[in-house]
């Protein structure tokens, strides 16, 4: 199993499967990259390198006291891309928490390395509410979630992925089994990191690094996503980053990795393996939503 050594000398575990134009798909809180086994296993298949880490302090990555910060988890991205041996230009997708990695990887490595950005549920550019940002998260959400973890971490998790993949009393789009892996991702984390790393997304102000954006990028975002609400992220980044594409997932909630998995598959397929990557293709163009409407 490859692992990549962090400056601070965290072990940082990564899959590495299949061959072709690399791309790094960079998993959400508090998952590890086994969420994003069936992307990665179809962009595989179609010809592409995927490469899939856990972020420090989750899955099978070491769980070291420091080093919950954005400036270290893009470094952390840039020891796995070095340690794969892969210099060309890769693609960055982020899911939620990734996203914002994505985003600190452009305007802190440079976007020579990044070929093209891909934003899911993403927290960027900013979660928390303030003056400037009132369609963010209130930090008396925050507060309550630090406080579920440190009483009862397993049995705030039960509640809280009802949320994440939009399980209503009478309805469900996800099985019970894919609940219990997340939550089995979940638990594979230390208490520590878990938290440090919900603050960093919740309080890392990603609005100077979007002038970074400057690859082809696409935004997907679930319209009833009440873990990342769109109007704070998704919908800002289509209107703040030129050339952005926006595609909304209507009624849909957070975890779209399973929720959607086929069509955020053949969204991810058609970005990713065109030429150009600005433009929709034909499958996505009637859900891709004009800039000058977002």
């Amino acid at each position: 199993m490859p692992y990549a050594k962090a400056r601070d000398g965290t072990h940082l575990y990564y899959k590495d499967w299949g061959k072709g134009a690399p791309v790094v798909l960079l998993h959400g809180w508090p998952l590890t990259g086994d969420s994003f086994d069936d992307v990665a296993l179809e962009l595989a298949e179609r010809g592409c390198r995927a490469i899939i880490p856990d972020r420090r302090g989750f899955g099978r990555s070491d769980q070291p006291w420091d080093g919950y910060d954005y400036d270290t988890f893009a470094d952390d991205v840039a020891a796995v891309l070095n340690h794969a041996e892969i210099t060309e230009p890769a693609a960055l997708v982020g899911f939620s928490m990734g996203g914002g990695e994505v985003a600190r990887f452009l305007s802190r490595q440079g976007a020579q390395r990044v070929s093209k950005a891909v934003l899911i549920s993403a927290v960027v550019p900013y979660m928390l509410q303030t003056d400037d940002n009132p369609n963010g998260v209130p930090q008396a959400t925050f507060d309550e979630m630090t406080a579920g973890m440190k009483k009862d971490r397993a049995h705030f998790f039960t509640g809280f992925f009802k949320d994440f993949f939009g399980v209503g009393v009478l309805s469900s789009p996800v099985s019970d089994e894919v609940l219990d892996d997340a939550k089995r991702q979940t638990m594979m984390a230390g208490l520590r990191p878990t938290l440090a790393a919900a603050k960093a997304f919740a309080t890392t102000d990603f609005r100077p690094d979007l002038a970074s954006f400057t690859v082809p990028t696409l935004v997907i975002h679930g319209t009833e996503d009440k873990t990342v609400p769109i109007d704070a992220t998704g919908r800002v980044v289509a209107a703040k980053v030129p050339g952005a594409r926006l595609i909304e997932y209507e009624g849909s909630a957070h975890g779209l990795f399973a929720i959607e998995k086929e069509r955020l598959i053949e969204d991810l397929v058609g970005f990713l393996t065109s030429e150009i990557g600005a433009h929709p293709t034909e499958a996505d163009s009637r859900s891709a939503i004009p800039l000058s409407q977002a």
